[in-house]
């Protein structure tokens, strides 16, 4: 397995600087976030573009070819993460169109997958939505079937603040959800971008959805998470707050378990870090020592299941 990082947690840099510190400490690939340049969205990680999708030429493509090359780490996916269910049709369409352009661009790059995520309206229930879905997502899975490019949905349920609450903006949380998005949607080219973390918080056995859903993966992050059991007691479930992403090895995953079953189904494609860990983040320093110390504990863990 090759291992590699989101660049949303690089913003400040650009995608020269990001292949030179991959290359720098051992990484193979990085996902390459592709927010729009005007984007507005102001959420954690948002916002953050390292290839401009929609002033991508060839020329361009040139370019992203020639620092792959020049530092040896290629690109996982592209990565974009909107709510393309968004309530208001003028938003969730800006989204979509932009889902578009990244497929395109994932095409002229050679890049295999791109990642986002389904969205959700969070007033309404999941099953007043699978109408709207299969609305808006039948013509981009048929473009990414045509431009030869998988698309990988995260399974986060972006229920972390406020204003997304109750629901959450993103659907596609769980196996029963994902059965109906992929019978409702049963193309090659849609999958899973599979990220533990999101199942530790909800209870769900993450070794028996890797197994389950195997054939549907097109993409694995890396992220750990942590449930403080104190705060779990003050606030019950329904509240927010009691469980924080962290950098793998410092939260709940048994993360030996979790490459044996990797490699038990045959993964053998990339993973890849996502730093969301707050620990880190005060500084550029601190968020590159933040995927430094991941990708020394994920090698150490993926050397030892190996054995």
């Amino acid at each position: 397995m090759d291992l590699g990082f989101a660049s949303a947690i690089l913003p400040d840099l650009s995608l020269e600087e990001v292949l030179a510190f991959a290359a720098a400490e051992g990484f193979d690939c990085v996902e390459v976030m592709c927010w729009p340049t005007d984007a507005t969205d102001q959420r954690r990680y948002a916002g953050v573009t390292h290839i401009d999708v929609a002033a991508l030429d060839e020329q361009g493509v040139q370019r992203v070819h020639e620092l792959t090359r020049k530092y040896g780490v290629s690109i996982s996916a592209l990565g974009y993460y909107p709510n393309p269910l968004a309530a208001d049709p003028v938003e969730s369409d800006t989204y979509v169109k932009h889902i578009g352009r990244v497929i395109e661009a994932a095409r002229m790059l050679d890049v295999e997958v791109v990642n986002t995520f389904i969205g959700r309206d969070p007033s309404l229930p999941i099953e007043r939505q699978w109408e709207r879905v299969e609305h808006i997502w039948r013509p981009l899975v048929a473009q990414a079937e045509a431009a030869g490019v998988k698309i990988g949905i995260e399974n986060c349920p972006m229920l972390f603040s406020l204003d997304e609450w109750p629901g959450g903006k993103n659907l596609a949380i769980s196996p029963t959800v994902w059965r109906e998005l992929f019978e409702r949607l049963p193309s090659p080219s849609l999958g899973l971008n599979f990220d533990p973390s999101h199942l530790v918080w909800q209870g769900i056995d993450i070794s028996r959805a890797l197994s389950e859903f195997a054939n549907k993966l097109v993409h694995v992050h890396l992220k750990d998470e942590h449930v403080d059991q104190e705060l779990l007691y003050q606030r019950g479930i329904m509240g927010l707050g009691w469980h924080v992403p962290k950098i793998p090895g410092l939260g709940d995953i048994d993360w030996v378990e979790f490459f044996e079953t990797l490699r038990s189904v045959g993964w053998n494609r990339p993973v890849v870090i996502e730093v969301e860990d707050r620990t880190f983040e005060d500084s550029l320093e601190g968020r590159k020592e933040a995927i430094r110390r991941s990708g020394q504990y994920v090698r150490t863990v993926m050397e030892y299941g190996a054995r």
